[in-house]
């Protein structure tokens, strides 16, 4: 029989022991270590979860709505379908000289009643028209003569128009102003003066100088547009 107090078999247990508590130490820390990686979040995987969220952007839908075209339609200016007739012979002889409309000239203050027909006694009435010649607001050239120094004296101060300066005519037809072009002095044999021309054009035309009858003062204009 082996006592228990046997010095070697006392030293063996004092061995073991610490041993044993070793061991056991060591299994405890890794079962905590073990449940601690097994319970510690995936962080890749967290942040990955909460940033698949997907916003779907509906597509924006823009509408152009192009104007309405316009579209202007302007009449065809008459054409002038007579030829200017020729000066009278009788510069007194009655004529049918039925008022046309006005003559407004702002620049010499001039308002005036239009006629048609160029002999003196249409004259000493107003401004007349030379008949045959364009009428207002017509493609051709409107002659239209007047005094300088007698009865009226509606066209005394022509020579005081310059390019630029309106002429209105109204008719029947409407309301039509020209522009003021350019202005000479003519001989009296000058009858070109009253050609038609193939542009809404106008001449107005006197003696000249004033108290003679020795030229003719002549202004050109152009329909406005």
């Amino acid at each position: 029989m082996v006592s228990t107090s046997d010095p070697e078999r006392r030293g063996r247990r004092w061995i073991a022991a610490p041993l044993v508590a070793a061991l056991l130490i060591a299994g405890v820390a890794g079962a905590v270590i073990a449940v601690d990686i097994g319970n510690a979040p995936d962080t890749a995987a967290s942040f990955n979860a909460d940033s698949a969220t997907t916003t779907t952007i509906p597509p924006t839908t823009t509408t152009t709505t192009a104007p309405p075209k316009t579209t202007t339609t302007t009449a065809p200016l008459p054409r002038q379908m007579t030829q200017p007739i020729a000066p009278p012979s009788d510069q007194r002889g009655a004529e049918d000289n039925p008022q046309l409309g006005r003559i407004v000239i702002p620049k010499v203050g001039l308002d005036s009643e239009l006629h048609d027909g160029i002999r003196l006694t249409t004259l000493d009435r107003g401004p007349g028209h030379w008949p045959g010649s364009a009428m207002p607001g017509q493609i051709g050239n409107v002659v239209v003569a007047g005094h300088r120094t007698s009865h009226g004296a509606e066209f005394r101060h022509l020579d005081a128009l310059e390019p630029g300066d309106d002429v209105v005519f109204t008719t029947a037809d409407g309301t039509f102003t020209y522009r003021v072009t350019g202005t000479q002095i003519v001989t009296p044999d000058s009858l070109w003066i009253v050609d038609p021309s193939d542009t809404p054009t106008a001449t107005l035309f006197a003696c000249h100088p004033l108290g003679s009858t020795a030229e003719r003062i002549v202004v050109t204009l152009a329909l406005t547009t």
